[in-house]
């Protein structure tokens, strides 16, 4: 699979940032070509930088429908679509729950999963893949956890649907444990740390993931040809203890 990769052209949805911009980085050390598509113009520039090689970028609405089936009417054919978009996470008791702020969550993991799959698919090159985002909140969830849980075990669903339906183009997810990101944003930065030090000494490997440990998950989804409908768990041991 060493160059399994090479010349191939890669869209990541969400790549500005944390996962999806490691994604972007290792894929186009391995000679893909990457577009990147995410809310934030200067965020998504400083991620083409930081790519580099022939990487490219546009800032879009991934909630926006009709300028997400924009976006692909004009970007031509690719070989992998990733979607990694997702915002900060809000977990809290079920009395204490926003639905407002959890229909949000929905909006933008599931629904706006589903339309970059449904415009993206159109263009994807034969022998080419989909690689969606969950997490282990919906294979081991904790308290407070009901919405991440309720949206994770939705995407890995649909993975599963979307890999009968769309055959033979592939479709698989990664379901990262706690990893060093942003998505930790709404907390302190002295709860992040302290979170971060007690799960890591409570997982087997002794420490939280990092964007780059989990980046690679996609990279295998991507290259290697035979797997579809699965989810591939990448969390440090989190659901064995």
């Amino acid at each position: 699979m060493t160059n399994a990769l090479q010349d191939k052209r890669v869209v990541l949805l969400g790549g500005s940032s944390g996962i999806g911009l490691e994604v972007g980085k290792l894929a186009a050390s391995q000679g893909a070509r990457v577009v990147i598509a995410s809310s934030s113009a200067e965020r998504v520039q400083k991620a083409v930088e930081s790519v580099g090689g022939e990487a490219q970028g546009q800032a879009i609405d991934v909630s926006d429908e009709r300028a997400v089936a924009t976006f692909f009417s004009k970007l031509g054919t690719f070989d992998h679509l990733v979607f990694t978009a997702g915002d900060s996470l809000h977990l809290h008791d079920l009395a204490a729950t926003d639905l407002e702020q959890a229909r949000h969550a929905f909006e933008l993991r599931y629904w706006s999963a589903l339309g970059a799959v449904k415009y993206g698919r159109p263009h994807i090159r034969k022998g080419g893949s989909i690689v969606l985002t969950t997490g282990i909140a919906g294979r081991r969830p904790r308290k407070g956890w009901v919405i991440a849980a309720s949206v994770c075990g939705t995407i890995e669903a649909l993975t599963r649907a979307l890999a009968v339906e769309l055959a033979p183009i592939r479709v698989n997810a990664v379901s990262p444990g706690v990893v060093r990101t942003n998505l930790w944003q709404s907390m302190t930065a002295a709860e992040r740390e302290n979170m971060f030090e007690t799960v890591g000494k409570s997982l087997p490997v002794g420490r939280v993931g990092e964007a780059h440990d989990i980046a690679q998950a996609y990279l295998f989804l991507m290259q290697e040809g035979f797997s579809t409908g699965q989810t591939v768990v990448v969390d440090g041991g989190a659901v064995l203890v």
